[in-house]
């Protein structure tokens, strides 16, 4: 049996330490609790972050190797996707007023599964990044390990609301756990047909930006703090063009022929 190569190995491990950044999450809704002014900077932070990784940097990508009718149609996809799961799935929209004390505990289990649709996408996108360009999958691993941490500060306070500490470790662990089964997902999928990288990335980024969208925006409203909300964006931009200095990547046009095929 051939062993994995060092390229996939790699993006299970960067997956693994990106997803355990929820834990910090969780660990500020119990210090911080429910403080409107920082969870909407922190979704902004969140929101800003995973917009930029999808609209600078994947569907760039996809855009210069597949042109824009591939990699519009990817976008397309990703988006029909997440939102169809969250009309299939049961879950509560972040933004979803859940406060009432009878609905809190159900508010809390429900965006748990909320929270893993939107986690798996971006273990997909690092897996396809990374697999495209080490150092792109580098800033795409370490702009989601970032982004997690105001996005779970957010989705524990539910669970800090019903003082369910037990609850609030697992729903972190699932979460966290999310992004590693996306990007073992992402790899399955480059592994059988390596062509279809760039179009994974567009698929990948069309997904994050649905999430922003539909979750992570109507949650910073639900706060009435869209002033803390533009100041977070205004970080993750800070934050994105910091990470992008750290780690410049060219692209090669036929880096993503390399990938090993399925056999």
């Amino acid at each position: 049996m051939d062993s994995l190569p060092a390229s996939y190995i790699s993006v299970i491990a960067l997956a693994v330490l990106s997803g355990g950044t929820t834990l910090i999450g969780a660990l500020l809704a119990i210090t911080l609790g429910e403080n409107p002014r920082m969870i909407a900077m922190g979704i902004g932070f969140s929101t800003g972050i995973m917009v930029l990784i999808s609209l600078c940097e994947l569907v760039p990508e996809a855009l210069r190797i597949v042109g824009p009718g591939t990699t519009s149609l990817s976008v397309g996809l990703g988006a029909a996707l997440i939102l169809t799961l969250h009309i299939l799935m049961p879950h509560i929209h972040l933004g979803k007023d859940s406060t009432a004390p009878a609905s809190e505990l159900r508010a809390a289990y429900l965006i748990v599964f909320g929270l893993i649709l939107h986690d798996v996408p971006e273990g997909f996108a690092m897996a396809n990044a990374f697999l495209s360009s080490p150092s792109l999958g580098l800033l795409v691993a370490l702009s989601i390990a970032i982004h997690n941490i105001p996005e779970e500060f957010a989705m524990a306070v539910p669970a800090v609301a019903v003082q369910n500490r037990a609850l609030l470790f697992k729903a972190a662990v699932l979460s966290g756990l999310a992004e590693p089964v996306g990007a073992m997902l992402g790899l399955v999928a480059v592994h059988l047909n390596p062509a279809l990288n760039p179009s994974f990335m567009a698929f990948a980024a069309g997904a994050m930006v649905t999430v922003s969208a539909f979750e992570l925006i109507p949650l910073a409203g639900k706060y009435g703090r869209m002033g803390s909300f533009a100041l977070g964006v205004a970080g993750s931009v800070l934050v994105y063009l910091a990470l992008q200095a750290l780690f410049p990547h060219e692209r090669s046009e036929i880096s993503w022929l390399s990938i090993p095929t399925a056999r």
